[in-house]
C-alpha cells in the first residue's frame, strides 16, 4: 500500500513538471504518418543500407519499457496495436524541451515521436527521435516489468489493463472479429439478409431459459431481455424474407461457468424451403471456412487435441449413446430405445427426456471432435417439426466440439395447431416447476396461421466457437467484459482522487 501511494505521489509530481515544460499531460490529436504494425510491415525487412536514406515517420504509442543510458541518451519501446517498436533518444538530436520530457517519462505513458528509421548495431529497427510529443500520463503502475497480468479476477475486471499487459490476448479478440466477419460474409454470399429484432420483448421465447425482467415506465409494462431472437426471425420468414440472419446479444438469467455467461452472442439464421438436412449441409460448409478465415486451417488445436472442422461426424442421439457409452459393456440400440432402460439410467420418467438426460450426463463431454448429433425427442424440442416416420422425435440436430454444444438447428414447426399443442405441453411443464419451459405466444401462433413456408433454422454460439478457435479454456477469456460481482475495494482510486488539486 505504501509503495502504491509513493508511486501515485511521484507521478502526480511528474505530471506537474510535464505541464511546466509546456506539454498538456492529456494532450490532443496527434497527426501520425504510420502505425507501429505498418512500420514493421513496410520497413521491417529493410537492411541498414536501405534505411540510410532517412525514412521519416511520425508514430504514437504506449511506452513499454525505458532504458536510459547515462544523461545523454537512451532507448524506449512503444507498444501499439499489439506490436512494439524501439525509439532512440539522444540529447543532441532532439530539442531541449523534448529531452527534458524524456527524462520525466514513465513506462505506460503515451507519447508521439517524430524521427527517421535506422537499424542499431544489434540490427533492431528503430526510430531515431527528432521530437517528442506528450499525449497521456499514466498514474497507476502497470504490472511489474511487463511480466504479464496473472490474477484472473483482475484480468476480467480490468480488461483494459489485461490488454496492455498481455498482448497475446489481443489476438483472441482479433480472431473473434474474423469469425464474425467470416460468418457474415458467407451468409451474405448465400443471399441471406442481416436484420435486427427486439432485445426487449413482452414475451420471452425461442429457447428454454430463465429471463431477465425489466419494466418500461411510460407504457407501464414488464418486458424481458430476449433469451433468443428465434420467434421474431421466423415472423420475418412468414412476411416473405426467405433468408434472414441476426448476430445478436442474448440474455439468460442462469449460472456462470467456464461455458456460460449471462450475456452472450449468437448467430441465428433461417432459410425457407429447406429442412434440418439442408442446415446440416450449410453448417458443414460454413464452419470449415470460418476456421480457415480465423486460423488459416480447417484443423485447430484445442486443449492439446486437434479438431478437424473439415471432417464433421454425424450420429443420431441414440447412436451416440450406443457408440460412446463410457463402460466396456455398451448398450444396444434396442436398449436405448426401451423406456424402462432409459428410466433406470436417468432421473427422468418421460422416455424422451430420459434419453436426453442420459446423453447429457454420459455422452456430451466425449464429443471432442466436431460431431453433429441429430434426431432429438419431441419433449425437449417445442419449436421443431416432428419426424414423419417417428413422431416421438423431431428433425433437429446440435453440433458439438470439445465437449460443448456449439450449434442448434432444426426443421421449423410451421403448423399453428401443432405449435399451440406444443406450447400447452410446455405450460404443463411450467406448472410442474420447470421455470425454463416455454410460454404461450399467441401472436406467434397468429403469424403461423398466415402460413410459414417449410424452413430450417440454426443458432451458432459465437463465444464457444471463439473459445475453440483460440484455444481458450473459459468463456470469460473471449468476452471483453464478462459479468462479475461488484468490486469492493477501490481504496486506490480514492487516494488518487485525494491527490487532485
Amino acid at each position: 500500500m505504501a509503495l502504491e501511494d509513493e508511486i501515485l505521489r511521484q507521478r502526480h509530481n511528474r505530471l506537474a513538471q510535464i505541464r511546466q515544460l509546456g506539454f498538456e499531460p492529456y494532450g490532443h490529436a496527434f497527426d501520425f504518418t504510420h502505425s507501429v504494425p505498418q512500420i514493421s510491415s513496410e520497413h521491417g525487412h529493410k537492411t541498414a543500407d536501405a534505411l540510410a536514406a532517412h525514412i521519416h515517420v511520425r508514430v504514437a504509442g504506449r511506452i513499454l519499457t525505458i532504458r536510459r543510458m547515462g544523461k545523454g541518451a537512451g532507448f524506449l519501446h512503444l507498444l501499439q496495436s499489439g506490436e512494439k517498436l524501439q525509439v532512440y533518444v539522444r540529447k543532441d538530436a532532439v530539442d531541449e524541451k523534448s529531452f527534458s520530457l524524456y527524462e520525466l517519462l514513465d513506462s505506460g505513458d503515451i507519447i508521439g515521436v517524430s524521427g527517421y528509421l535506422f537499424r542499431t548495431k544489434t540490427g533492431e529497427l528503430t526510430v531515431h527521435a527528432e521530437q517528442l510529443f506528450f499525449l497521456s500520463k499514466i498514474m497507476l503502475a502497470l504490472p511489474e516489468k511487463w511480466h504479464g497480468l496473472e490474477d484472473i479476477e483482475t484480468r476480467y475486471r480490468q480488461r483494459y489493463l489485461d490488454l496492455i499487459a498481455n498482448p497475446e490476448l489481443r489476438r483472441t479478440f482479433v480472431t473473434r472479429s474474423k469469425i464474425i466477419g467470416s460468418l457474415r460474409r458467407q451468409l451474405d454470399a448465400h443471399g441471406f439478409l442481416e436484420v435486427e429484432t427486439p432485445m426487449m420483448q413482452p414475451l420471452y421465447g425461442g429457447a428454454a431459459a430463465r429471463p431477465f425482467l425489466t419494466h418500461h415506465n411510460t407504457l407501464d409494462i414488464d418486458l424481458y431481455l430476449r433469451i433468443a431472437p428465434e420467434l421474431y426471425l421466423k415472423r420475418l420468414v412468414v412476411g416473405g424474407f426467405d433468408r434472414v440472419y441476426e448476430i445478436n446479444r442474448n440474455f439468460r438469467n442462469e449460472g456462470i461457468s467456464t461455458q456460460h455467461n449471462p450475456e452472450f452472442t449468437m448467430l441465428e439464421f433461417y432459410q425457407a424451403y429447406t429442412d434440418y438436412r439442408g442446415m446440416m449441409a450449410l453448417t458443414k460448409e460454413l464452419l470449415p471456412q470460418v476456421a480457415i478465415d480465423a486460423t488459416g486451417s480447417e484443423k485447430v488445436v484445442y486443449n492439446e487435441r486437434v479438431l478437424d472442422f473439415g471432417n464433421i461426424r454425424q450420429l443420431s442421439m441414440r447412436e451416440a449413446v450406443v457408440e460412446l457409452w463410457p463402460t466396456a459393456e455398451k448398450p444396444t440400440m434396442e436398449q436405448v430405445s426401451d423406456p424402462e432402460w432409459l428410466q433406470n439410467h436417468s432421473g427422468e420418467q418421460a422416455p424422451g427426456a430420459a434419453l436426453v438426460d442420459v446423453f447429457e450426463c454420459h455422452i456430451e463431454k466425449q464429443l471432442v471432435e466436431p460431431t453433429i448429433i441429430y434426431d432429438f425427442p419431441v419433449e425437449v424440442s417445442p419449436l421443431s417439426k416432428s419426424k414423419p416416420t417417428d413422431p416421438a422425435f423431431v428433425e433437429r440436430f446440435e453440433l458439438y466440439a470439445a465437449g460443448m454444444e456449439i450449434a442448434n438447428a432444426f426443421t421449423e414447426l410451421n403448423d399453428p395447431q401443432e405449435q399451440r399443442r406444443r406450447f400447452e405441453q410446455q405450460l404443463n411443464r411450467r406448472e410442474g416447476g420447470d421455470l425454463e419451459a416455454h410460454l404461450m405466444d399467441e401472436d406467434y401462433i397468429r403469424a403461423l396461421s398466415y402460413g410459414m413456408p417449410p424452413a430450417g433454422g440454426e443458432g451458432i454460439g459465437i463465444d464457444r466457437l471463439t473459445m475453440i478457435l483460440t484455444d481458450s479454456k473459459s468463456i470469460r477469456d473471449v468476452i471483453l467484459f464478462p459479468l462479475l460481482r461488484p468490486e469492493r475495494d477501490i481504496g486506490l482510486l480514492e487516494r488518487l482522487r485525494e491527490l487532485d488539486p
